[in-house]
């Protein structure tokens, strides 16, 4: 038999012992959300419908890339003075400057006092995890009270960053919000807690609180010392107003005073998606406070990534910077969030023509559907319900009956109203 080389029997046992090490690793839990694409994907059905990822398509169902944002990637194309170094810690300048006047607005007093300590991101996911850092850090203590429903990745944010979780109650049977609920466990829980509060266009509901119902938790908060984090995916994207879509953060910071974090997405309102573009914003009680929290947020993002991306920082500032672009971009923002409410009405008039029931004895119409605002549409199908739009109908969505109504338009409006009657009539006689 030929001799045994000792360095090949050496790697072979490590090569053993590594695959035993990983072969322990559980599977993780597909994700909720990305798993409706993956299926989708991969179902060959002409008629299949995709209502589960949040990004905007057109009237043909088509992804679509902003016009303001072709026209800022030529220019910045042309400069030739524009290189591709390394970013500081904190982000691109340019960025830095404007992100936080879309959502405190350019008269804000926090930032005319220099007050608000930023730091560019990955997206809104990225500003969150950041923030859960720094809480973790500064507020180990801090349980975070997060809507029920929520985004399905909060918790998890938080709770990666070391943080306790729990839920406060939002959402009423009949799809509205329960103030009382709300505001009776915000008041409930303990001193210096933090709040998880939607800036609009709740997600996953598309329930907002009115402004008097905001200035009621503004109370609580107050009273509750609360930290605060507002999560902002759907600025101007809601309303087509980027102001109007700002009222709640601007009323607790501008009027109110308050010191809160603001995280930023620019995936749904400027369509960068993959760009993976954001910001976090801390609103301090003055310039010294700012500028230490700063200098505690960047030393979060050093070890975790470092810096930031370039590009996506560029697009934004370059827009925002130019005063023909930035309208173009409000311009396209408008229409965006028309066809939302557009696509709104449809499917719930489709519904109404072929006397489609409601989705359970606690309705008494489709109402709830119209009465909601942003991308997404909280309809009230079960489980059951869902497995049949897929199953039968090829119809995607998240298994809570959430539709991503970006995903709905004029060519198949009527036949996902068809879709959901027949779930709704075949669920009620299992």
């Amino acid at each position: 038999s030929p001799p045994i080389d000792p360095l090949r029997s050496s790697a072979t046992a490590i090569t053993e012992q590594m695959a035993s090490t990983w072969a322990k690793v559980p599977m993780a839990p597909a994700d909720p959300i990305l798993g409706v694409a993956v299926a989708y994907a991969a179902d060959p059905s002409p008629k299949k419908v995709n209502l589960g990822i949040g990004a905007y398509r057109n009237a043909e169902g088509k992804p679509i890339v902003l016009k303001c944002i072709r026209e800022a990637e030529k220019k910045i194309a042309g400069d030739e003075t524009m290189m591709k170094e390394y970013l500081p810690i904190q982000g691109l300048d340019g960025f830095l400057k404007v992100t936080s006047q879309v959502i405190f607005g350019k008269d804000s007093p926090a930032l005319k006092e220099d007050r608000v300590a930023v730091v560019q991101s990955l997206s809104g996911t990225g500003a969150l995890r950041i923030a859960g850092e720094f809480i973790a850090m500064s507020k180990p203590g801090s349980t975070v009270y997060i809507s029920d429903p929520s985004w399905g990745n909060h918790h998890q944010i938080f709770r990666r960053s070391g943080l306790q979780t729990k839920t406060y109650r939002y959402l009423s049977p009949t799809m509205g919000l329960d103030i009382t609920g709300m505001l009776q466990d915000l008041s409930a829980a303990p001193k210096g807690s933090t709040f998880v509060l939607h800036t609009v266009a709740h997600n996953p509901t598309g329930v907002d609180p009115t402004q008097e119902q905001w200035k009621q938790i503004a109370d609580v908060c107050q009273e509750r010392e609360a930290i605060l984090v507002f999560d902002t995916a759907y600025q101007g994207y809601a309303s087509g107003d980027l102001n109007r879509d700002a009222w709640s953060v601007r009323y607790f910071c501008n009027e109110r005073g308050m010191e809160l974090m603001v995280t930023q997405s620019y995936s749904k309102n400027f369509g960068l998606y993959g760009e993976r573009i954001g910001a976090l914003n801390v609103a301090c009680s003055d310039k010294g406070a700012a500028t230490k929290v700063l200098s505690q947020l960047k030393a979060i993002v050093r070890p975790m990534y470092s810096n930031p991306q370039l590009h996506g920082a560029r697009l934004v500032s370059t827009v925002l910077a130019d005063q023909r672009l930035n309208a173009l971009w409000e311009e396209e923002l408008t229409a965006m969030a028309k066809q939302i409410t557009d696509m709104r009405g449809a499917l719930v008039s489709s519904l109404a023509e072929i006397k489609c029931p409601p989705p359970n004895s606690k309705f008494s119409s489709w109402k709830h559907v119209t009465d909601q605002i942003g991308m997404f549409a909280y309809t009230g199908l079960s489980k059951k319900q869902c497995d049949v739009l897929t199953d039968k109908h090829h119809i995607y969505c998240t298994k809570n009956g959430r539709f991503s109504m970006a995903g709905v338009n004029p060519g198949n409006v009527r036949y996902i109203a068809e879709a959901m009657k027949d779930a709704i009539t075949a669920s009620a006689r299992l």
